[in-house]
């Protein structure tokens, strides 16, 4: 099912992805997956920029070194049994073990974190992607342990940052940093190949204050079973495996998920999400109000 434009009736930006209403909908993708020019440099070779324009990601074998994971690693474990860390709102704690699930806005609270936001091979390849300058949306670091740590159901991230944070085009590209070993069995990254191509507007009003449950557990913005199914069957289902320093790059539109981890082995990544400048968030699409800066970013300044 297809729908019309509308717009944002607060900014007069056009809708073109609406989400959120009383029926679920699919829309053709109306942006490009790559925004650089042909030929343009950067980080990417060709052939991966064209993989990436194709699938919707791009799997980096190691973006960063051995030695520089230690440091991450080491930063992350700091950040996680920080009593200052877990008592701020931009820690979300997991409902069941009450061990921290996620720290929101890390490269602002950490200069270690921010050292590698700024670093060539990561800034590089979003700006080379997105075909302009970027700031940070988003970031944060997941805590995945072993023996029953949660994992986050399937969802389009656009979906998600157009409703609630006023992100207006698909020009966002998202990047996981693995600080563990991904095996096939401790909750990896699952992908939709392909399924950047169709934006699917998920049904249901979003409730004032959303943020504070969906980041524990997806409710709004969750496509139906039917959906997925088809999609799925159309795209199939890519997981994630690589040696901690490999790294995933995603469009903002793939539909994506991941498991529990019911193994002993933890699974601990970096999360940094680069938005053109270009694509500034105005007012959201549908929800009542904006999430917090530490969630979705209201600084626009270009990263450096």
């Amino acid at each position: 099912m297809t729908t019309t434009t509308t717009m944002n009736t607060t900014t007069g930006v056009p809708d073109l992805y609406p989400s959120r209403g009383a029926t679920e909908v699919s829309v053709p993708r109306q942006d490009p997956v790559v925004w650089g020019a042909p030929g343009t440099p950067g980080p990417i070779s060709l052939t991966d920029l064209q993989t990436y324009e194709r699938d919707g990601f791009l799997a980096v074998e190691e973006l960063i070194t051995p030695d520089e994971v230690a440091v991450y690693h080491r930063e992350l474990e700091r950040l996680v049994t920080d009593p200052a860390v877990r008592a701020d709102e931009r820690s979300i704690i997991e409902p069941k073990s009450k061990e921290i699930r996620s720290v929101f806005e890390v490269h602002r609270i950490s200069e270690v974190f921010a050292r590698l936001v700024r670093d060539e091979r990561v800034v590089g390849r979003a700006r080379q992607i997105l075909g302009s300058d970027v700031y940070v949306h988003q970031s944060r670091i997941n805590v995945k342990p072993g023996f029953g740590a949660s994992g986050f159901y399937w969802h389009s991230d656009f979906e998600t940052w157009h409703a609630e944070d006023g992100l207006p085009n698909m020009r966002t590209v998202s990047v996981s940093i693995a600080l563990t070993e991904n095996h096939d069995t401790n909750g990896g990254l699952m992908i939709m190949p392909g399924s950047h191509r169709t934006f699917l507007g998920c049904a249901g009003a979003t409730p004032k204050d959303n943020y504070k449950k969906s980041l524990q557990m997806q409710d709004a913005g969750t496509p139906s079973d039917e959906a997925l199914t088809a999609m799925a069957s159309e795209y199939g289902i890519k997981l994630f495996t690589g040696k901690a320093g490999s790294a995933t790059w995603f469009d903002c539109n793939c539909m994506h998920g991941s498991g529990d981890n019911i193994t002993p082995f933890p699974r601990s990544n970096v999360f940094i999400v680069f938005n053109s400048v270009e694509n500034a968030a105005v007012e959201p699409f549908a929800a009542p109000v904006r999430r917090p800066e530490f969630i979705g970013a209201r600084d626009f300044t270009p990263v450096r």
